[in-house]
């Protein structure tokens, strides 16, 4: 169903594959996706969004281990449509480890042709095969869009996060 605005696109089949260390161009070329298209909460700008989430990347990028994944959304001709950075977590209440998503983008150019949906599903296989029963992720409250994808991928919000600057 097309959106309204958007002409209707076919379906793409995206693969889901581990990322590459030689993709670091394409990763930090992500990041300033996810400081844009709704309000930022105050106090955060989005230089300092983009900076901390390409260091996440670079640092999982160069140093992975089996606590941690990042996959790349690819089609069959060899676009890359987005990434998922999943991370093993402890839970504050149960004190068991669980999965975490620890950073979900797509690229402007793929919005909405289902690479952010491959993503979440790859991220529960990765859960599942880690042996984790629970899987979280952090979203800004203003990222409504980001939220109702979210929201129909079975995720439900826990409690928020309050934050006075001082």
């Amino acid at each position: 169903m097309a959106h309204a605005g958007r002409p209707a696109v076919p379906p793409v089949a995206w693969t889901i594959r581990p990322a590459r260390d030689d993709e670091r161009d394409f990763v930090v070329g992500l990041a300033p996706r996810l400081a844009q298209g709704f309000e930022l909460p105050a106090g955060r700008t989005a230089g300092e969004i983009v900076r901390a989430e390409s260091e996440a990347l670079l640092a999982a990028l160069e140093r992975p281990d089996d606590q941690q994944a990042v996959l790349i959304a690819e089609r069959d001709d060899g676009t890359r449509g987005g990434l998922v950075y999943l991370q093993r977590q402890v839970d504050y209440f149960r004190q068991a480890p669980h999965a975490h998503v620890s950073i979900l983008v797509v690229g402007a150019e793929v919005e909405g042709q289902g690479a952010g949906s491959r993503l979440l599903d790859a991220a529960e296989h990765w859960a599942r095969d880690q042996g984790f029963d629970m899987i979280t992720l952090h979203v800004f409250d203003g990222n409504r869009r980001a939220r109702a994808v979210y929201e129909r991928h079975g995720y439900a919000p826990e409690y928020s996060r309050y934050v006075k600057r001082l």
